[in-house]
Formats: C-alpha cells, sequence, structure tokens
C-alpha cells in the first residue's frame, strides 16, 4: 500500500458501505469516502491509514450520481446524526435492503443465499419523526448550548432545529436551554463534572403528552425552571432526575427520580394504549412503530392455544399485541421500572394471561421450564449488540417451533442468525426503515424450526 495520510486521490464508487459511506478501489486497496454515493467519479483526501483499507474525505465530486440530492438540514454534515440525507429516499430504501445482504454476505448463516429479502418499507414523509430525543447539554464561551456531538469527536453541535426530530420536541428543548441560562444552573463540563449533562425529551403521538429526564453530574436545584416550564408548556406531565456521577460514555446512571408532575405518560401502537415511565425503552418513531408492530403480528402467525415469550419485553408493547389471540404471554426485561410498566400496562387491558418478571431471559426462561411452562413461539427484540451468548443458547436449547427476531442492527442479526440458522429457517426478513437518512434500519425476522430438529 503506497497511500500516505493527506494524499489526494481521484476515486470510482463501486458501492456503499453499511455505515452509508462510498467505497472504491485505488490501485486494489480499499477505500471508504462518507458523503460518496454508488457509482460517483469523487476526488478525496487520505485521512487513516489501516492495514487493508484506508479512509478518506470528500473533496469534490467530479460526476454526480443521478440520486444524489441536496440535504434539507443545514447542520447535515456538522451533525453526523444522520449519514444518507444526499441519496434520495427511494434510493435509500434500496440501500437499507443491501446493507441486509452485506451483512448476510459477511457472517454467512446456512441458507443466506436464498433468504427473502423483502423490499424495505418506508415513510410517506421522512421528516421530523423521531419522538424522543437525547440531547447533550455543555457550555460554551458562556452560553448554555444543547445538541449532539459531531461525529469521532467530543464537539458538540448546537442544534435548534433539527430536520428528523418531533417539532414539539425540538421546541422544548430550545425552551429548556434559555431557562438553564436564566436560571444560572451548573452545566457539566469534562474538566470539572458539576451540573446538568443531558436531556432526555420523550412526546407520546397518540395523547401528546411529554415527559422529561434531566441527566446530572452532582444534586442540581431545577425547581424553580420546572415551575416555569410546565407553564410554558402545559403538555409536559412527567420531569424526571438521574444521577451520573461516572465519567463515561453512559448516558444514565441508576436511580432515576420523579420531581414533577405523573410517574408515566400514555402512548398507544396498534389497537391498545400503555404506560411509559421515563427510562422505559420504547421505539422512537411512533408512526413506522405501528409498521413494525405489524409485522411481527404477521411473521408470528399464532393460535389461541399458543403460549409466547417476549424476551426484552420492555413495557410488553409487543406482547400485548399477541394478548388476546394466544393462551399466554410471558415477558422479562432487566430494567425494573419497565417491568412495573408492563405489569400495570397488562393490567389496566385487563390482561390476566400475562405474566412479567424483572431479570435476564438467560436465567428467567430455564426457570420456567423447570417449573414446567412451555412456549410455542418466542419474540426476541434485543438492543444494538444483538442476542446475548447465554440467551441465544437458551434458546437452542428450548427451540420453540416459531421465532421473530426483530433487530435494529444487522451485522449482530447476520451473526446471530449463523447459530439460529442452525435450528431454524429463515423463511424471510422484512425491513422497515425506522430511521430514514440514517444507514440503519428495523428489521423483522420470520423463524421456524426446522423439521428435524425436535
Amino acid at each position: 500500500m503506497n497511500l500516505a495520510v493527506k494524499q489526494k486521490i481521484p476515486l470510482k464508487i463501486k458501492r456503499m458501505g453499511i455505515n452509508g459511506e462510498g467505497i472504491g478501489f485505488y490501485k486494489k486497496t480499499l477505500v471508504f469516502v462518507p458523503g460518496a454515493l454508488k457509482g460517483e467519479e469523487v476526488f478525496c483526501q487520505i485521512t487513516k491509514v489501516q492495514r487493508n483499507f484506508v479512509e478518506a474525505s470528500l473533496l469534490k465530486v467530479n460526476k454526480a450520481s443521478k440520486f444524489r440530492v441536496k440535504p434539507a438540514c443545514p447542520i447535515y454534515e456538522m451533525c453526523g446524526g444522520c449519514q444518507i440525507m444526499h441519496l434520495r429516499y427511494d434510493k435509500q430504501l434500496a440501500f437499507k435492503d443491501d446493507v441486509i445482504r452485506q451483512a448476510l454476505k459477511k457472517f454467512q448463516p446456512v441458507g443466506y443465499e436464498d433468504y427473502e429479502i423483502r423490499p424495505t418499507l418506508g415513510m410517506v414523509n421522512p421528516t421530523h419523526y423521531r419522538a424522543k430525543l437525547q440531547f447533550q447539554i455543555r457550555k460554551n464561551r458562556g452560553k448554555v448550548m444543547a445538541g449532539l456531538y459531531a461525529e469521532n469527536s467530543h464537539r458538540l453541535i448546537d442544534i435548534k432545529d433539527c430536520l428528523v426530530q418531533d417539532e414539539v420536541t425540538q421546541a422544548i428543548v430550545n425552551q429548556v436551554v434559555q431557562l438553564l441560562d436564566k436560571h444560572k444552573t451548573p452545566i457539566y463540563q469534562e474538566r470539572r463534572a458539576d451540573g446538568v449533562r443531558t436531556l432526555m425529551v420523550r412526546r407520546a403521538k397518540a395523547t401528546g403528552q411529554i415527559q422529561l429526564i434531566f441527566v446530572t453530574s452532582k444534586e442540581v436545584r431545577l425547581q424553580p425552571l420546572i415551575k416555569e416550564l410546565t407553564q410554558l408548556c402545559p403538555d409536559i406531565k412527567t420531569v424526571a432526575l438521574n444521577l451520573n456521577r461516572a465519567k463515561t460514555s453512559e448516558i444514565y446512571g441508576q436511580k432515576t427520580e420523579i420531581l414533577w408532575g405523573s410517574e408515566t405518560i400514555r402512548e398507544a401502537v396498534l389497537d391498545y394504549q400503555f404506560a411509559l415511565s421515563p427510562r422505559a425503552f420504547y421505539q422512537l418513531n411512533p408512526e413506522q412503530t405501528e409498521v413494525l408492530y405489524g409485522q411481527v403480528v404477521e411473521a408470528l402467525d399464532v393460535t389461541e392455544t399458543d403460549h409466547i415469550i417476549d424476551a426484552y419485553c420492555g413495557v410488553g408493547t409487543i406482547g400485548f399485541a399477541f394478548a388476546q389471540r394466544v393462551k399466554s404471554v410471558r415477558g422479562m426485561d432487566i430494567i425494573p421500572e419497565a417491568i412495573a410498566d408492563a405489569k400495570a400496562n397488562a393490567d389496566s387491558m385487563g390482561f390476566t394471561n400475562t405474566h412479567y418478571e424483572a431479570g435476564k431471559a438467560e436465567d428467567i426462561i430455564p426457570r420456567w421450564y423447570r417449573e414446567g411452562y412451555r412456549a410455542d413461539a418466542i419474540i426476541v427484540d434485543p438492543p444494538r449488540t444483538g442476542l446475548d451468548e447465554k440467551l441465544l443458547k437458551t434458546i437452542l436449547t428450548y427451540a420453540p417451533k416459531k421465532m421473530v427476531y426483530v433487530s435494529c442492527n444487522t451485522s449482530t442479526l447476520a451473526r446471530d442468525l449463523v447459530s439460529l440458522s442452525k435450528v431454524y429457517e429463515v423463511k424471510y426478513i422484512q425491513s422497515v426503515d425506522m430511521f430514514p437518512h440514517t444507514a440503519r434500519t428495523e428489521a423483522v425476522v420470520k423463524l421456524a424450526r426446522r423439521s428435524n430438529i425436535i
């Protein structure tokens, strides 16, 4: 490899990688160029040299793709929160189909060449879809700002108008920034960790109710700010405080305390309503969550005699879609607040065939089987890290005959399918665009236990 940092080279982009970057070859060396599109001829500068590839920054597009568009967001290139807004939306969806194929080709689970990859289901209007935000709070030259870190940096981008963020939550963040300044609230600085460091805002699409979490590195007096904020924004129903003293990239600490308002807000999906506490997980794109859960219901294809396990159940939202269709639903989650929500939600909907426990699935499922419970189907919706190795082994040990895997990371999905495909046949993979303008997608995988597995 004769390439060096700062060297400028011409490059033809052959394809796009899983992170949305353009990929080409320069004298047989693999080159990754963020911002470049398939088919383009570009001029770029080497920024990093690795053993088997190099990374480069885009300097000029000499021949543009006919699918290149001008991003509507003025801070798109600075922010890094979106990666493919410069690609026409219908081609973004095609790219996400290809991302799944790339991941499968890399890990090669059994029979992957013949998997049915269904076209990604997109949005009619792919803007302002994020109903939840988590912005970092910092001070710059004495002025409070809120936003996201620029990609691969600790440089905070001040965001006042995000094209993919729900407009009401964005307006509330802007209001909070003004009040933090007004009330001279201590703000976290990395050299001196002594104040507000992160703000979470979530808005329920069905009810318009809003909840906030202030994440702080020490006890901070927020009552005057909260009083003024809730008068200005009457849809705010919950304000919570999370204390995180650790100097890590983890957003939350262990303890979350309600400072003002109700414990939960109300949200709805498909034909049921449920409660969300501030720390409970729920999909950030409510409109596409309707589509996603509909696909899960279609893929699992249950009967009224089925017993279902909903692993990583959160507040129970996916499992509730089946509660009236099956004999029983059992779920677990490691976050106790989510399990409390799940139990309360089930009670409020009158379900008597549900059961929820706080803990790890790989510990709880074997105990249930020892106690005589047998599942006909299992749903897994893990975090981006994919299935816990012990849970994967547990699933393969008990092997319910039907399974649906909901994934937000195609790479860890493909990795897990290497093991799962030895016991299960992959019927199809249906991608749902939960995150327009980003390189991420959500996939629903229908699996059926192989006939030779008892």
